[in-house]
């Protein structure tokens, strides 16, 4: 690329515009263009052509990894080969102004104010931060769903062991199928020394959906700080997170969001950002006790950071807005949906709940744990689908995948279900 055209693109992004070279017309935009009625499978055959990956190697584990779509990559190259140019303050001064665009950008998508929103690193340093920072007293209680990701469990318990406070795990039924089922657990738990309910949004392990809204209802009624790891629905859920009202919310840009790796999100509600220390303390703090920085940005003090993948982080909303947060949802429990009526249909046991009230875009399936692995590797080698073992076979379709793919899947499991003693 030229430097006049470096130049420009830079430009674009710095300005906030959309940088989305391949372009994603609007599904009635593309039907008009196709001279015929609404064909979503065509638009959605776009979408797919927007991300790198090969047919031979189809990505179906977006709870893990998600490839980035084209633009998103392309923006980290030019911007790093920016700073590698000319890596002066003068030149990456620039940077600020993306930063905060991204930070703009993430609090529209969620529904909140840009001075409550910090972009870290993942998910767990995100966790982390609220675990380490929220202040407790020895003789507090934790309460934890059973289902957490180990950063929002292990950690916890780890600052028990430390400063003597209580952890406690609540556990709900295997197999929901009552948004009211996954509350009662929770209200009969809470106590008089509960400060902090900490739970993960959708489980990566079973894929259940917790109704976040009532159980945050149900902890301030008692002034406890909800904490929830949103990994599996940042990015795949159109979420608002005041409506949502938890104190702090965690997740990370890798996953169903399909952005840069390494930057994740940390939202802390404004009434709770004094009260919640840093893990970190850097120059961009300050120089006093008190930071000189505003709002959540506290939490992101961490010296020198990748900006390149930081200012990325505009684009990657720019995405998802030229196709629609709403429609991107819609599309997600489409194909979860499909992939799980899919297989229940071949005979297998779904760990995931079927109803959409009570899920999200993770399907799981009970497969014997000492073939998990073999079943795994052959699913990649032999019919290029990229799963998991995670709480079973995990499958995690995504935007990038077609109906092709969901039917690729269900048809090589139906050809190894008598491996796996189900057929």
């Amino acid at each position: 690329m030229t430097d006049l055209s470096r130049r420009s693109v830079l430009r674009r992004l710095a300005q906030g515009t959309a940088f989305l070279s391949a372009g994603l017309p609007s599904l009635s935009a593309l039907s008009s263009r196709l001279g015929a009625a609404p064909n979503p499978e065509a638009y959605w055959e776009m979408v797919r052509r927007q991300f790198p990956f090969q047919e031979a190697r189809v990505p179906m584990n977006a709870a893990n990894l998600c490839p980035a779509p084209r633009v998103v990559a392309e923006a980290v190259v030019e911007l790093t080969q920016d700073i590698d140019v000319d890596c002066s303050f003068n030149n990456r001064r620039k940077f600020k102004t993306m930063l905060e665009l991204s930070r703009t950008q993430v609090a529209d998508q969620l529904g909140v104010d840009s001075d409550e929103v910090a972009l870290v690193r993942n998910t767990s340093e995100a966790n982390n931060i609220i675990n380490n920072g929220l202040p407790l007293k020895a003789g507090d209680e934790v309460l934890l769903w059973g289902q957490n990701h180990p950063t929002n469990n292990v950690a916890w318990q780890v600052r028990a062991a430390r400063f003597h406070s209580s952890v406690r795990r609540v556990e709900t039924p295997t197999e929901p199928t009552r948004i009211d089922q996954l509350v009662a657990p929770f209200e009969a738990a809470l106590g008089p020394r509960t400060r902090v309910l900490a739970l993960t949004h959708v489980s990566n392990v079973s894929g259940v959906r917790l109704p976040i809204r009532e159980l945050c209802e149900l902890a301030h009624r008692r002034n406890i700080h909800v904490h929830v790891d949103g990994a599996q629905t940042w990015g795949a859920f159109n979420l608002n997170l005041r409506e949502l009202q938890c104190d702090s919310f965690a997740a990370s840009s890798h996953k169903w969001f399909c952005g840069p790796k390494e930057v994740g999100l940390l939202y802390v509600k404004r009434s709770r950002i004094a009260e919640i220390w840093p893990s970190l303390v850097s120059p961009g703090w300050g120089s006093d006790v008190e930071p000189d920085v505003k709002g959540a940005r506290k939490f992101e003090s961490f010296g020198q950071r990748d900006d390149a993948r930081l200012a990325a982080i505009a684009t990657t909303v720019d995405f998802h807005r030229r196709i629609g947060f709403d429609r991107v949802e819609a599309r997600i429990f489409e194909l979860a949906g499909t992939l799980k009526a899919g297989l229940k249909a071949e005979g297998f046991r779904l760990v995931t709940p079927e109803d959409p009230t009570l899920s999200g875009g993770v399907c799981i399936i009970q497969v014997p744990a000492e073939k998990r692995g073999e079943i795994l590797d052959r699913l990649y080698t032999r019919n290029g689908i990229a799963g998991s073992t995670a709480g079973g076979l995990r499958l995690c379709p995504h935007i990038y995948n077609t109906m092709a793919h969901i039917d690729r899947g269900i048809g090589a499991l139906r050809e190894m279900r008598p491996m796996m003693g189900q057929g």
